[in-house]
């Protein structure tokens, strides 16, 4: 009788030994002090931070949606991993949390080194510009979940916080002013849409020329990580909001208490060209609730810090804090 192996149903062992020796540089390249131990234990070791008086974990979870499809069907994967590690950091800043480890679980349908190896070097690149550590994480070779060529991501990102400065809605008063911070393109959000916009209803390509490249290569733009500057400014900052799903009408509430409503003025937002270009076929208020339109994180700033945060940033005023019911609304 023939006998069946695991590697007959679809899952390589050898193939996965393999993947994990070629990602161990990757992983020893984003080490800082507080990593205990190395890759290959039952779980990764990250030794608490000194210098808070009153620490208290932060933890984020976040994926790539599907963006995923774009670098899938393109060949490129060089660069997910860095907005997997993005979503999830960013998150945690809002809360004031300085991100310390992360971890990543990769499944797919057959693994292929080559492509995984890629992804986690993203990740790795993703964990240096986030001064944290990639300190461990899951593959999983899933056969008939996935088809042979797809991937799913999903990333795990730990923190620590000083309590006393984790409550930043409690700060904020009216007359504060509102900071964008830039986004390097869609960050990882709205490519549902933006795919049935680009693809399937402007018969657009991949390769054809948007402002002198490939379309691509603007729809993969990584996600800004913006850890160093909220290290840089963080005595300057009252709250910040992360602006992702949902856009700066979903996500810039959640920093204002009941009393306040953010006024920000539609005029004054530095719209991205490829939202501009997708906006010819979509409404501008779903634009608004879909994208963040060239707007990846805003700074509540007491209007006596401005000048410094404009000076030590590429931000730019889109503002301000007035007393009114919890909403964000445009003018």
């Amino acid at each position: 009788m023939s006998q069946i192996s695991y590697k007959d149903a679809g899952v390589d062992i050898d193939a996965g030994n393999s993947f994990v020796q070629n990602i161990k540089p990757l992983v020893k390249s984003t080490k800082i002090p507080g990593v205990l131990g190395g890759i290959g234990s039952f779980a990764g070791a990250f030794e608490l931070p000194k210098g808070f008086k009153e620490p208290v974990m932060l933890a984020a979870t976040d994926g790539v949606g599907t963006k995923l499809k774009l670098a899938i069907d393109s060949g490129i994967h060089n660069t997910v991993g860095i907005d997997l590690v993005a979503m999830c950091v960013n998150d945690l800043l809002c809360n004031f949390g300085t991100p310390s480890f992360f971890l990543d679980y990769y499944a797919t349908g057959k693994l292929d080194v080559k492509v995984a190896t890629s992804v986690v070097a993203g990740i790795a690149e993703g964990c240096i510009r986030s001064e944290c550590a990639l300190i461990g994480g899951e593959t999983a070779e899933m056969p008939g979940m996935y088809s042979e060529n797809d991937y799913d991501l999903a990333g795990f990102a730990v923190g620590v916080a000083e309590k006393s400065e984790m409550d930043r809605v409690s700060l904020v008063r009216a007359g504060h002013k509102l900071i964008a911070l830039p986004s390097s393109g869609l960050h990882s959000n709205g490519f549902s849409l933006a795919r049935k916009v680009l693809f399937e209803k402007m018969k657009l390509d991949f390769n054809d020329d948007f402002n002198g490249k490939p379309l691509i290569e603007t729809l993969l733009e990584p996600t800004t990580i913006y850890v160093k500057t909220f290290k840089a400014l963080r005595n300057e900052i009252v709250a910040m909001a992360h602006i992702t799903g949902g856009g700066i009408i979903e996500n810039l509430p959640r920093v204002l208490p009941e009393n306040l409503k953010a006024q920000v003025k539609q005029d004054s937002i530095q719209v991205l060209p490829i939202f501009e270009l997708m906006s010819e076929h979509v409404q501008r208020d779903e634009m608004f609730r879909a994208f963040n339109m060239g707007v990846g994180m805003i700074l509540v700033v007491e209007e006596s810090n401005v000048a410094k945060v404009l000076a030590e940033t590429d931000g730019y005023l889109i503002g301000e804090i007035l007393e009114g019911k919890r909403e964000a609304v445009m003018v």
